[in-house]
């Protein structure tokens, strides 16, 4: 019998499971794989160091970071992404590559309105990104887009223009739906002084942030030596030793 998998995260609201990518990555990829995770919020994730959550606790071994978990899971025999080809593997890299330098925090507003359009484009009418099957792109895009859909800001315009992507909205609602319920069994709820003060500094933080994008995204319009930038478009298909498994996932 298979050691017991505890993983230890942020908790959530507004309709989420957590409102932090990361620990919605990891979340999202166990119930995609069938992995048999128990899913702890922490109370004090707001004290607690950069990078100490998510944290996948088994019998004998403590692993942090997405990537480290996932490929984890995957020597449990837990893969959300045995039935990828090569291609689709390469594809799933650098799609992630993309939203890691397109939609972090201190990002120019314009590549990020690109890199949700090309997402937008990528997904079409299917109802994940390769097919009828979710996998570990699905898992890390739910994780980036799920808390800028859902988390009730004032007014930000990154989520102004995501909620104008139908087809995005629909996907993150369709795995909250289908892979996240309500009350489910395994999820310790934080204490909601804890959750209030939590979600408080977080609505703080991403208004701070988003006011920093949009105005440097105006200084860079209004200024002459500073030409518009465009987005790179990334060449999705590689070949040879390039075109290599998920397994590159790992640091």
């Amino acid at each position: 019998m298979a050691s017991p998998m505890e993983l230890s995260c942020w908790g959530g609201d507004w309709g989420l499971p957590s409102v932090h990518t990361e620990s919605l990555i990891v979340m999202a990829y166990a119930r995609f794989s069938g992995a048999p995770v128990k899913v702890n919020a922490i109370d004090n994730s707001w004290r607690a160091q950069k990078g100490d959550v998510p944290v996948l606790i088994t019998e004998n071994t403590v692993i942090a970071q997405p990537a480290k978990i996932l490929n984890f899971l995957r020597k449990q025999k837990y893969n959300a992404d045995y039935e990828l080809s090569a291609k689709q593997g390469a594809d799933t890299l650098a799609y992630i590559a993309l939203l890691e330098e397109k939609l972090l925090p201190a990002v120019i507003y314009r590549d990020a309105k690109e890199c949700l359009n090309l997402l937008s484009n990528r997904l079409g009418t299917s109802q994940f990104f390769f097919g009828n099957t979710p996998t570990t792109l699905d898992a890390f895009v739910f994780g980036f887009l799920a808390p800028l859909y859902k988390v009730h800001f004032p007014k930000v315009q990154l989520q102004e223009h995501l909620k104008q992507l139908s087809n995005l909205c629909r996907f993150c609602d369709d795995i909250l739906s289908s892979y996240f319920r309500l009350n489910v069994t395994g999820f310790s709820p934080s204490g909601q002084d804890t959750v209030d003060a939590n979600l408080q500094k977080l609505t703080q933080l991403v208004n701070k942030e988003s006011n920093l994008i949009e105005k440097m995204d105006d200084n860079l319009r209004k200024s002459p030596q500073h030409p518009p930038r465009k987005l790179t478009m990334l060449k999705l298909t590689v070949t040879g030793e390039e075109s290599s498994s998920l397994n590159r996932l790992s640091p």
